[in-house]
């Protein structure tokens, strides 16, 4: 397990990203989520990596990009907080195919025990160009994730529906406040 490395997941504008831009305001570094990253990559490309065109080679290329992610990370001595990760796409990618990939690729590629989980929060949902999925399907995507996660040995915390600074507040002295060091 790589005890610094802390995954915000959860279900999808659930206000990861924004809690993620508060941590990263406050000098922790964050690695930017796989998917919002290869999408964007697709459509400039013409790639057919997408959710809604092929979602098993988007899911495929999330596992690498969230494997190279973690490699590229290790350098840092202090927290890095994560937007999504391998266990999201490896999880998404095995329930969609059947291929058993989650528990070889996810047991020995490891984040923090705790996991930080985003719950839905129809609120403040909106789709995108890049976000097209409907809030039932998020949902399912939350539910998915807070049953695969403990199976895998985290200890799922669920993110409170506040300010992206009181979240901030909450992971940070869920982690035992600043004791890993900003890099």
């Amino acid at each position: 397990m790589n005890s610094r490395f802390v995954l915000i997941s959860g279900c999808s504008g659930g206000g990861k990203s924004t809690l993620l831009a508060e941590l990263r305001a406050r000098g922790y570094p964050v690695v930017e989520e796989p998917g919002r990253r290869i999408i964007a990559e697709e459509l400039v490309s013409g790639g057919n990596a997408l959710p809604w065109v092929d979602t098993a080679a988007f899911l495929r290329r999330a596992i690498d990009v969230a494997l190279k992610d973690m490699a590229i990370a290790k350098p840092h001595s202090g927290w890095v907080f994560f937007d999504r990760s391998l266990v999201d796409a490896a999880s998404a990618l095995e329930a969609l195919t059947g291929e058993p990939v989650l528990h070889p690729v996810c047991s020995d590629h490891r984040y923090h025990a705790r996991v930080f989980m985003t719950p839905p929060w129809p609120e403040i949902y909106v789709t995108d160009a890049e976000r097209r999925h409907d809030f039932e399907a998020v949902t399912a995507e939350y539910q998915r994730l807070t049953e695969t996660l403990p199976m895998l040995g985290y200890d799922v915390i669920s993110l409170p529906k506040t300010s992206p600074s009181e979240r901030a507040d909450f992971v940070l002295a869920t982690l035992g406040g600043s004791a890993a060091s900003i890099d």
